[in-house]
């Protein structure tokens, strides 16, 4: 059974990308709606928040049909994370449960990448990634003993976008598309 809140958040989205609004927008009025949606647990299918023992998963929740943008939900078992990876597209990740880190990653003049400063994200908590401003990133767990849980929203269906992982020592950049874990979305229209 899925909340109304999801389709809600669906609709607001679509009705602030109909009005074709800059990256600045999404970034203030988008990430406003998904802090919204993820102010109280209580919304989210038990399938969509099942991890896996050895690796993360994405669980598509929804897809616009124009692939203006996609939802996802991240679960993230102790001790999971991601290689460093790019984007592609605008994104906003929403803290629903746990907590997660996310160290942002920069390229170096002889090719590697650095390490920056990690931000922690407790429940509520939004973050951004662009490739107009930062776009490669580790995401991970920041809990040893329980699961954590995120939404993403991208500027695209981020499942089917070609995207790349890096080499933080040498630069290396290996092309992925990531996909879903699951096989069937929520119905938003049938609670």
């Amino acid at each position: 059974m899925v909340d109304g809140k999801l389709l809600t958040f669906v609709k607001e989205l679509s009705q602030l990308l109909d009005q074709n609004p800059s990256e600045e927008i999404i970034f203030t009025k988008g990430k406003k709606l998904l802090q919204d949606l993820i102010a109280v647990d209580d919304w989210l299918p038990a399938e969509f928040t099942k991890p896996h023992p050895q690796y993360y998963q994405q669980y598509l929740l929804y897809a616009d049909p124009l692939d203006r943008f996609s939802i996802v939900s991240f679960v993230w078992g102790p001790g999971q994370k991601t290689p460093v990876h790019n984007h592609t597209v605008w994104g906003m990740v929403g803290q629903l449960r746990g907590e997660e880190k996310g160290t942002p990653y920069h390229r170096q003049p002889e090719g590697g990448f650095k390490a920056g400063d990690p931000c922690i994200c407790p429940p509520g908590h939004v973050d951004t990634v662009s490739p107009k401003t930062h776009d490669i990133h580790v995401v991970e767990n920041n809990l040893s003993d329980q699961t954590s849980i995120s939404i993403h929203v991208y500027g695209g269906n981020i499942g089917r976008i070609q995207r790349s992982v890096f080499d933080p020592v040498t630069g290396a950049e290996k092309p992925f598309v990531s996909g879903y874990a699951n096989t069937l979305i929520p119905n938003l229209w049938n609670p």
